[in-house]
């Protein structure tokens, strides 16, 4: 499982991060993680797990996998072959890639088979303390509304972060909670981590800065 605090970084299907380009980062991201000790991890496309796991020795993630086994599912995302490529884990139900609650947990059930680390993706308390029955490594709770803003949740709403992470506890004490959406610097990841998270899921404030070094050195300071 990742190593917590943890900045885990979603690269999405953005051009600034696909193919060599969500090379570079994870490069970038390796050597701060070297450097510095800060637990890093990043989520590609597909087609760019192989690349990275290649590369850097940061944990890659698969952006999604669908409940699926081997066999007529064109198309889908089978959760054996992100493992091939090199994934050590997956996020689950992103807001951009929603899930109906029996998918969801055929997910988490198949991430458990194959030993991938899994992130169930969640807007707000309630549904992040559902998340929390199907024991999954990790809840990452995400307002939609916020996520590609310029507010961080920890300032526009930071009761949804100490909440979500009160909830998921009643529930199973084993389950880490992350929070994200705004994320931008190191003072929204430390105050995520005083909040009782154990890190935080972003996307664009690292792939959409000009100097991603600095951003990510400056996020890796908050933990």
């Amino acid at each position: 499982m990742l190593k917590t605090p943890v900045i885990v970084l979603n690269v999405k299907t953005y051009a600034e991060a696909t193919g060599n380009k969500s090379l570079e980062i994870a490069r970038i991201m390796d050597k701060i993680s070297q450097e510095t000790g800060a637990s890093m991890a990043i989520c590609v496309q597909a087609t760019d797990i192989t690349m990275c796991v290649e590369k850097v020795d940061i944990p890659v993630f698969a952006e999604h996998i669908d409940p699926i086994k081997p066999g007529s599912h064109t198309g889908w995302t089978l959760p054996e072959a992100v493992k091939t490529a090199g994934a050590v884990g997956t996020l689950i139900n992103h807001s951009e890639h929603r899930l109906i609650l029996a998918d969801i947990d055929a997910c988490v059930t198949r991430s458990k088979e194959l030993g991938l680390d899994h992130i169930i993706c969640t807007n707000n308390v309630a549904t992040s303390k559902a998340a929390a029955t199907l024991s999954p490594n990790f809840v990452a709770v995400e307002p939609p509304e916020l996520i590609g803003g310029d507010i961080s949740v920890t300032t526009a709403d930071p009761g949804i972060v100490s909440s979500s992470v009160e909830a998921v506890r009643t529930v199973d004490k084993n389950v880490k909670v992350l929070c994200g959406a705004g994320v931008k610097n190191g003072k929204d990841v430390a105050k995520s981590i005083e909040l009782g998270a154990e890190g935080v899921l972003l996307a664009s404030g690292i792939v959409k800065a000009k100097d991603k070094e600095s951003v990510i050195r400056d996020l890796a300071s908050g933990l």
